[in-house]
């Protein structure tokens, strides 16, 4: 079978096929309505946040050496593309796909902006939540305390990378966020979508990319824990969310949905006036 045909067939959709869903699905996420929207954006809010928190947890003791604390605590993030994914959620990260319906002319600048916006807020409240939750259950007292002495670590060093690095970082992390979701798309079964999950964000998390919800959890619970006391900390986290969120967008709308759009949709007949 081509890997052009825009068929699916044997095991798996093919690339072109996969184009197609991505930019058909991104139709309905853009036309979804506003309460839906933010209910399913604060789920995935959430989701992010226990695989951040998982990954805290694993990478607390670093016995097994660098390499292999990145990978199971890469293993262990994934918990939450996965949730995202199986469970059904929207997270902006992965909703920069949706450009590719805006590209070939289906939804409108405004549907798009409103997407990325509700999901965004949405995000954010639902990793807040997961703060105040993790924050009351003093899960950083695990570990005789390691857990929260990992916590602040984490975000002492997120919240001290300069901007360039922040965004080139936040680039490379949804260019590979967006192809574990373009992945999910291939298959047909769950157990399909969590394996196309695992590789990308594994990989992802364990380089040390930066991902703008991820640290809506890692950052805020490490401000909580410090009793809001530390005001450079607060102002660097702003920073480091806002740089990273740029850099997300630009990872996951221009590396992932514009050259893809340009692969397989760009002369698509399919393609409508908004």
């Amino acid at each position: 079978m081509s890997t052009q045909s825009a068929t699916s067939g044997g095991d798996a959709y093919a690339p072109k096929a996969i184009a197609q869903r991505v930019r058909d699905i991104g139709v309905t996420k853009a036309r979804t309505d506003v309460i839906t929207l933010f209910v399913l954006a604060g789920l995935a809010g959430a989701f992010i946040s226990l695989g951040a928190l998982f990954f805290t947890v694993v990478v607390t003791d670093p016995t097994g050496g660098f390499g292999v604390t990145r990978l199971l605590g890469g293993l262990a993030f994934s918990l939450g593309l996965i949730l995202v994914v199986v469970a059904g959620a929207e997270l902006f990260t992965g909703n920069n796909l949706v450009a590719m319906a805006w590209a070939s002319r289906m939804i409108s600048t405004a549907e798009l902006a409103r997407n990325w916006v509700v999901v965004y807020i949405g995000n954010a409240a639902g990793a807040l939540g997961t703060v105040v939750l993790v924050r009351i259950a003093n899960v950083d007292e695990f570990g005789g305390g390691a857990v929260g002495e990992k916590t602040m670590a984490i975000a002492e060093s997120k919240a001290a990378l300069d901007v360039p690095e922040a965004i080139a970082l936040g680039i490379l992390c949804n260019a590979l966020v967006c192809l574990a979701v373009w992945l999910t798309l291939a298959g047909h079964t769950v157990t399909d979508k969590i394996l196309a999950v695992i590789f990308p964000i594994t990989a992802f998390v364990a380089i040390g990319f930066e991902h703008s919800i991820a640290n809506m959890f890692f950052l805020p619970y490490a401000v909580a824990l410090d009793g809001f006391n530390d005001s450079a900390l607060i102002t660097d986290s702003l920073i480091n969310i806002g740089a990273v969120t740029v850099g997300n967008i630009i990872g996951g709308t221009l590396l992932v949905a514009a050259v893809y759009w340009t692969a397989y949709l760009r002369n698509d007949g399919k393609s409508v006036e908004s």
